[in-house]
């Protein structure tokens, strides 16, 4: 691609401004693909009562899901930074339309996983070059852009177990053959992103490489790397919480309260919509107060929230999960933008990381809650999984690097 392909005044459009129809786009199709996803967990209760699974068999749907996902996706983002596909992000959506069809016509737990295995390759590919695209199109305001980005995400998660409620649970798993139509329509923008994405690449090949990779925090790479390990940690702590709402809320409020399917089901669109909302406060509160504070009030900040919600009524059940999720959510996107501000130039990698670890933190966990409520009860694990997000504490660990970089 030549480097004079682009005219000076769009290089400095891009240096300077925040390219918002970019990131409305890059929002939409993330939540065109979370919601897709979302479907796989939102039809448990069905695929449970079709098939007879056991609650472990339901954990390893959600591992081999997220795990192909967690697994591929840094080999993905790093591949992504030496040799960006503007298109490869339209051709990852083919998987998840792949996998989507066969899931609606799957009869057996074989079918059923791979199904599950092509959405999360089609995931691999999706967040860490989303990610690249989000940051390219920030201006320098990259926790709004990942905000923006990442809210998509979770709209289109909280979305999947309402439309599950409305479609699925009512016609049946051929059903999930109709959210085939989000996908051809996320390959349609997926296509017009990479239009533009082609042409910016060709403004970042202008750049000089050690501008956009040298970091200005000063730390050295033992303190980077035991800043990504506490961020690690605080991913864990987050997303198996996470992992035993998402899979398992709408059977403890059948177990402890007899509540319908459908009723369980708009519940956790409750608890999924508010975590929508906080994962767009966190990032431009992030910009502006600095991300490590951000995630030290979100993690740590849910835990008495988390700690109260097994032993309360339906209705403070409901209000403290509505709590939860809208404290609790807003970290991630301070989380990976502290993280690619720790290693500059590894947008991809950094991102694919940090969405695989989400990915494969969850599937762990789904299987492991799944497999502990078979061994003693769904409201055991509940009781369990609210001392997770005390582990926030550590954020205080993480050395304070905006100062610094703001400076520059």
């Amino acid at each position: 691609m030549s480097k004079n392909s682009i005219p000076m005044p769009l290089s400095q459009l891009a240096a300077d401004r925040t390219v918002y129809p970019i990131l409305f786009m890059i929002c939409i199709t993330h939540l065109l693909n979370d919601m897709m996803q979302s479907v796989i967990p939102a039809v448990y209760p069905l695929l449970k009562e079709k098939f007879g699974f056991t609650f472990a068999q339901i954990g390893i749907i959600t591992l081999v899901f997220q795990m192909t996902s967690s697994l591929l996706q840094p080999f993905a983002g790093r591949y992504a930074d030496r040799h960006p596909r503007p298109y490869s992000l339209a051709v990852g959506m083919c998987f998840t339309l792949t996998g989507l069809l066969m899931l609606s016509v799957a009869f057996g737990f074989g079918l059923i996983l791979l199904a599950v295995g092509l959405i999360g390759c089609g995931s691999s590919v999706f967040h860490p070059e989303s990610s690249r695209v989000a940051q390219l199109a920030s201006g320098g305001r990259k926790g709004l852009a990942q905000s923006i980005f990442q809210v998509g995400g979770n709209a289109g998660s909280a979305m999947g177990p309402l439309l599950a409620a409305l479609i699925v649970i009512p016609y049946g798993q051929a059903s999930i053959g109709w959210f085939a139509l989000a996908a051809l329509l996320a390959i349609f923008i997926l296509v017009k992103i990479g239009n533009w994405y082609k042409r910016q690449l060709a403004v970042v090949a202008c750049k000089s490489a050690a501008a956009t990779a040298t970091p200005v925090h000063g730390l050295t790479k033992r303190k980077i790397r035991h800043a990504l390990l506490i961020l690690g940690v605080l991913v864990f702590s987050k997303y198996f919480y996470i992992a035993c709402m998402t899979n398992y809320f709408t059977f403890f409020l059948m177990d402890k309260f007899g509540m319908s399917v459908q009723g369980s089901q708009y519940c956790l669109f409750a608890f999924l919509a508010a975590s929508a909302a906080g994962t767009f406060i966190g990032g431009p509160v992030g910009d502006r107060i600095g991300r490590k504070y951000v995630i030290w009030g979100s993690i740590l900040g849910a835990a008495p929230f988390t700690l109260l919600l097994p032993y309360a009524n339906l209705t403070c059940t409901i209000v403290l999960a509505i709590i939860i999720g809208l404290v609790i959510s807003s970290a991630f996107s301070a989380i990976l933008v502290y993280a690619t501000d720790l290693m500059p130039g590894k947008v991809g990698m950094i991102a694919g990381v940090f969405f695989g670890l989400m990915f494969g933190l969850g599937g762990i966990g789904s299987a492991f809650f799944g497999w502990l409520a078979d061994k003693t009860s769904i409201e055991y694990i509940f009781r369990i999984s609210t001392l997770l997000p005390l582990l926030g504490i550590i954020t205080g660990l993480l050395p304070n690097i905006e100062s610094r970089t703001s400076d520059k």
